[in-house]
């Protein structure tokens, strides 16, 4: 697995005024090894649309989806609800598929196919865009 390092500074950074002294980095974090699990079921996933804004969720933003964790009833899924892929909360005791944002109605599965293609454990909030 590809290792990335990047600097991490000694002290903790506060959203006020910052100290002059504390400009010393005292390690390196390998952000992969950090955010990632097991790469091999790993993939990303760029969030669009407004459905998930309750628990933090906006555009722009990148899901860390893990393919090898076993969805439970309140998961945040990456779903392909009869071929179009959604992000959600699964509720397996009512069959639906939840959105995080009131001004939107919760998806019933009923009889449609549905593959859960992972399970959202992180996420990058994005506040300036990538490209």
């Amino acid at each position: 697995m590809k290792v990335l390092l990047i600097p991490k500074y000694s002290h903790s950074v506060s959203a006020g005024f910052p100290s002059p002294a504390d400009d010393f980095i005292d390690e390196e974090i390998d952000l992969l090894n950090k955010l990632i699990e097991q790469p091999s079921s790993t993939f990303l996933a760029r969030v669009v649309g407004m459905s998930q804004i309750n628990v933090g969720l906006f555009p722009g933003d990148l899901l860390i989806v893990e393919r090898h964790i076993e969805p439970k009833n309140g998961s945040l899924v990456i779903a392909a609800l009869d071929g179009e892929l959604t992000c959600k909360t699964i509720d397996t005791e009512r069959q639906l598929l939840l959105p995080a944002n009131d001004a939107m109605q919760p998806i019933a599965i009923g009889n449609s196919e549905l593959v859960i293609e992972g399970v959202v454990r992180r996420w990058i909030r994005c506040h300036v865009p990538l490209s």
